[in-house]
């Protein structure tokens, strides 16, 4: 065998109890898996190398569910923000807003709009215009070499309607659906697993249900899922769940709610609730799952939070509402007192808001700093032309463990890699489920959290020979030190990477051995084959 993994403790993905084995592996795939005791005559595997695993746990990769990667893959080769952490495999194109597919004009919109998570682009060779283009292109990355580990996209509703047409605030006329339709069925056909929204972002946050809906029931037909961040996290939340649960029933289509938590004061307390809805859905016959990060603040831009009409017309026209003393000071009201669908209906709290990032270097001290009020916020974003992210301290640890507990959740980073001082759960989150809420606080078995993190997002992906420690599958496999293993991320040093996770296997080959990243690049574009 090209390489034996000997006396591993081997945590398979399934859920069931772990063992000790041997594994073995060639040609990419796990050849053989020799468990201890195992009957006599059935020799133990050798191989050309043999890693000694003793003390270590050996599972699946684990699967970033929520990844915002999109350009990050293509412009650092190393990409150990998620290597280091086991990460075998990303779904990019989260959120409704992405790179393909566009238009020229579509390009330099979404390339505008979403600078706060992925930099304007100006560093990467944005010369793709379709899905497909897009996963090739991230197959020929660094010179034909490939990408630092897998990804899988998801078409982004709102890019879709942006292509069709524009930033307008209306519903869709027959012939605009029909191309939204058309873009959406070639992105599957290309290989995209499923579409995301941005229910809180424009201008997906337009479209009315029974238009998403028309879209979902195109991505049924090519057997792929509906992942929505959906209109609310806060004041209407319960409501919001509800209507993307309605929305793919009617659909045909399987549901997965992207970072599916319970923020802001209003929902204190209120998990619990979301549970039993999911409960009574999954009762019925509904196919769902969702992702959640391990912890309490979100991380978004800050000119996400502003009402849905100051940013009809794109990045633009929002810049120069925020000129007009008039409009600013509807937009103040709007925010602070109304509470706008764009800060999840809650009126803003400022001191909860943190700048993590600005796109403008004379800016940077801001970064690290509480907004202060609305003039802060009305310079940074005038000033930094929209491109400043933030952290928004608004959720409750006791709705993130026990949304983590039900047996429909997968992990998911949600993780931007952009600005000064990034939210730590980029660099951190996959450890921290194995450290903190694994270990330390027994929030989940270690068992139960790998299946979390392994198999069910692979069953989520229709990927049947991954997300299991079994023979023949592929070997994206992880080593940890189960306690030892920790996230090194913080808010003050969130680039910090994780302890106790020495050696990571992507089609088993090395990307992490003896906890330092090699130059391998055995990352490649995963394509769902259409079933339509």
């Amino acid at each position: 065998m090209e390489l034996v993994i000997r006396d591993a403790e081997v945590v398979d993905g399934s859920g069931g109890p772990s063992y000790r084995a041997d594994v073995a592996i060639e040609g990419g795939r796990i050849a053989s898996i020799v468990k201890e005791g195992a009957a006599a005559g059935c020799q133990r595997p050798t191989g050309r190398r043999v890693l000694d695993a003793e003390g270590l746990a050996l599972s699946p990769g684990f699967v970033d569910m929520h990844a915002h990667s999109d350009l990050a893959l293509l412009r650092d080769p190393d990409h150990s923000a998620k290597a280091a952490q086991g990460v075998t495999l990303e779904v990019l194109g989260q959120d409704g807003l992405s790179y393909a597919p566009v238009d020229d004009r579509t390009l330099a919109e979404v390339r505008r709009a979403i600078t706060g998570w992925n930099g304007d682009g100006s560093d990467v060779d944005l010369d793709w215009r379709t899905v497909g283009e897009y996963l090739d292109r991230l197959d020929g990355a660094h010179g034909g070499r490939g990408i630092a580990v897998n990804a899988a996209y998801l078409v982004p509703q709102g890019t879709v309607r942006m292509y069709a047409m524009g930033w307008e605030d209306r519903p869709a006329t027959g012939a605009e659906l029909d191309r939204m339709r058309r873009l959406v069925a070639e992105g599957m056909a290309q290989g995209a697993v499923g579409m995301s929204s941005g229910l809180t972002y424009t201008p997906g946050m337009y479209a009315p249900d029974a238009e998403l809906t028309e879209l979902c029931r195109v991505v049924a037909g090519y057997g792929g899922y509906y992942c929505p961040h959906h209109r609310s996290y806060g004041a209407g939340a319960l409501r919001a769940y509800e209507e993307m649960i309605a929305l793919t029933r009617e659909a045909g289509c399987p549901l997965h709610l992207a970072h599916a938590t319970m923020n802001f004061g209003v929902n204190e307390g209120r998990a619990p609730e979301l549970l039993a809805l999911l409960d009574e859905a999954l009762a019925a016959g509904a196919d769902i799952s969702l992702d959640t990060y391990p912890y309490t603040p979100g991380c978004t831009t800050l000119v996400a939070v502003l009402p849905g009409w100051a940013s009809e017309g794109g990045p633009e026209a929002v810049l120069a509402r925020l000129r007009d003393d008039a409009t600013a000071e509807r937009i103040r009201h709007h925010l602070e007192e109304l509470g706008s669908d764009g800060c999840h209906g809650v009126p803003v709290e400022w001191d909860t808001i943190e700048i993590s990032g600005v796109s403008d270097p004379a800016l940077a001290g801001f970064t690290g700093r509480r907004v202060d009020g609305w003039e802060t916020a009305r310079r940074l974003l005038t000033e930094d032309r929209l491109g400043t992210t933030i952290l928004q301290h608004v959720g409750h640890e006791e709705n993130v463990r026990a949304i983590m507990r039900h047996r429909v959740h997968t992990g998911g980073s949600d993780g931007i890699l952009q600005g000064l001082k990034p939210h730590p759960r980029a660099y951190g989150t996959f450890p921290e489920y194995l450290g903190r809420y694994v270990r330390d606080l027994g929030v989940l078995s270690l068992e139960e959290c790998v299946a979390h993190l392994t198999s069910r997002p692979a069953a989520r992906l229709r990927l049947p020979d991954r997300g299991l420690v079994r023979e023949g599958h592929v070997a994206d496999l992880v080593l940890f030190d189960p306690a030892t293993v920790a996230a090194g991320s913080t808010y003050d040093a969130p680039r910090t990477l994780p302890t106790g996770i020495p050696h990571v296997l992507i089609d088993g080959r090395f990307v992490i051995e003896d906890g330092r990243r090699t130059d391998v690049l055995a990352g490649r574009s995963i394509r769902r084959t259409p079933t339509a």
